[in-house]
This record gives structure tokens, C-alpha cells and sequence, in this order.
């Protein structure tokens, strides 16, 4: 891995984080029978600069699925889950993540502090999900994080509809708190709403469900959201 995470995603031709998750919000499975292999392997020919790899259980992850994907990847890994203490962290960098999903929300700001230090220390990108301009301001050493609007519902696990204008109200104040890459993640399902949020400003996407959903017509999808872009 020769790039961290942020500056593998800064870098990129096409800046989205390509995610790997078992099942959506309402408990559909995603995968349609492919493998792993399978579906790192469609991204890396995808030219996604890094992957997001959901551990958690209750869409489906488990830590030995973060495990096979480092073991099948080079690319720069997020591991997204619950990362609530140091010891977590740990864990994480054993299991060959690159960057790790602190969500701002459900932490109290000495607890997001102690982990935003921890995961550099450990030479983790601390990948900090926000939804409310109070989880921006919470966000400590924005400089070193990639700051990530979630326009998902955490509360009700991502079975409510997404909310792309979160992205939108909150883009000045992602960007004003320093990071150098703001983010704009989850329920992006259009091309044309993906395209739109980099021409707004965003420096990279995470999309999930919707990738995986287009299973061997992700080219096509993806082929759709260059033509947006330089259409701008």
C-alpha cells in the first residue's frame, strides 16, 4: 500500500470508494451469489483507489471478510463498524485496514478525540461521518480526517430514504473545518446525483448498495458518471 487511503482517493481519476457490504439497510442481500474475489477484482478493473469493507453484523460483515479483502487487495481498506475504543483500533490495523469509520454522532467528543489521535498514531485515516453541523464542529485535527457526510439514517440503520440536500447544506462547513477531502457517502444512487455532488465540491464518494446492485452492468454506471462529469 503505497498511498494512505486520503491520498489515494485525492488522487484518483474517478474518486469513489467502492464498497463491499452483504446486505442493505432492509436486509437484501447485495452479493447475488458472487464471490468476494469476484466483486474486489470487478472494482479493481473498475479503477476504484480504494475500498470500504462493512464488518458490521448487521449488514452482514464480519472481520474475517475485512481480512479476505486485504488478503485479495492491495488498495487502501476502510473498515466500517462501530470503532468505539483503542483496542478497536488494534484490531483494525491487524486486520489490514487503512482507514477506519469513526461516526461522530454516536461518540461523545472526548471519545471521537481519543480516537481520531489513536487511529494516526497507528497510521489509520480517521474517516469521521458527520450528519449535523454540531458533528462537524466535534470533529478534532480535521486537517488529518477525512470528513464524510452521511446521507444515510444511522437511527433507523439505513432503511429510511437517503437525503442527498444533507450533502448540500453541509459541504461549506465540511470544507471550512480543514479537511482535504470532504466526502459526501451512502444512498447515492444516480449517476447523475453522484456527478453532481463533485461538481459542488466534494473531493470523493462512498457508494455501496447501488454498485453492487448494478452487478456486471457496473461499467455501464460508472461509464454513465464520467459522461456527467465532463459534461459540467
Amino acid at each position: 500500500m503505497d498511498a494512505t487511503f486520503m491520498d489515494a482517493l485525492r488522487q484518483a481519476d474517478r474518486p469513489v470508494v467502492m464498497e463491499l457490504k452483504r446486505r442493505d439497510g432492509a436486509g437484501a442481500d447485495l452479493f447475488g451469489g458472487r464471490s468476494l474475489p469476484r466483486i474486489v477484482a470487478a472494482y479493481e478493473r473498475a479503477g476504484a483507489p480504494c475500498l470500504s469493507v462493512v464488518t458490521g453484523h448487521w449488514f452482514g460483515g464480519t472481520e474475517d471478510m475485512l481480512r479476505e479483502v486485504r488478503s485479495l487487495t492491495g488498495l487502501p481498506l476502510l473498515q466500517k463498524d462501530f470503532i468505539t475504543r483503542r483496542r478497536d483500533l488494534d484490531r483494525a490495523v491487524r486486520l489490514g485496514a487503512s482507514a477506519v469509520l469513526l461516526t461522530a454522532r454516536l461518540l461523545a467528543r472526548a471519545s471521537l478525540d481519543m480516537l481520531v489521535t489513536g487511529a494516526l498514531e497507528r497510521g489509520l485515516t480517521p474517516f469521521v461521518e458527520v450528519a449535523t453541523p454540531a458533528d462537524v464542529r466535534a470533529v478534532p485535527r480535521a486537517v488529518d480526517c477525512v470528513i464524510a457526510v452521511s446521507n444515510g439514517d444511522i437511527a433507523s440503520r439505513e432503511r429510511a430514504p437517503a437525503d442527498l440536500n444533507r450533502s448540500v447544506r453541509l459541504l461549506s462547513e465540511v470544507s471550512a473545518a480543514g479537511t482535504p477531502c470532504p466526502v459526501s457517502a451512502s444512498g447515492i444512487a444516480d449517476p447523475a446525483d453522484a456527478a453532481r455532488l463533485l461538481r459542488l465540491g466534494y473531493r470523493g464518494l462512498l457508494i455501496g448498495s447501488e454498485l453492487l446492485r448494478a452487478g456486471d452492468e457496473l461499467p455501464v454506471w460508472l461509464a454513465e458518471f464520467d459522461r456527467l462529469r465532463q459534461a459540467a
